[in-house]
């Protein structure tokens, strides 16, 4: 599965109502550290096919980013049934992302 770009627009049907898991990439074009972790990302999306994953630009969603308290990006948030239950900022290697989704879906 691909990261799907969602917007302030479609964020609630996209993310809220989605039952399961959710994990949130909060970026920017201009972010080093994002760009890092993009293709890491998109290659686990593609690997774990119960977890769905999106994308949030802060420079054009920054309602998004308010209100998720996104300060540093890229902040990342992996929501449970449209509940947030983890929420961690900055780059890490694909080893740091596949343990927070284990966390997660053990949660």
């Amino acid at each position: 599965m691909a990261v799907l770009p969602v917007t302030s627009s479609d964020f609630q049907k996209e993310v809220h109502d989605h039952k399961g898991l959710v994990f949130v990439d909060f970026h920017a074009e201009w972010c080093g550290p994002c760009k890092i972790t993009s293709p890491i990302i998109k290659e686990i999306s593609e690997e774990i096919k119960d977890i769905k994953f999106v994308e949030v630009d802060v420079d054009k969603n920054p309602d998004l980013a308010s209100q998720y308290s996104v300060f540093s990006i890229p902040t990342f948030v992996i929501l449970k049934d449209g509940k947030p239950i983890s929420q961690f900022v900055g780059a890490m290697g694909k080893e740091g992302f596949v343990e927070e989704l284990k966390k997660a879906q053990a949660s």
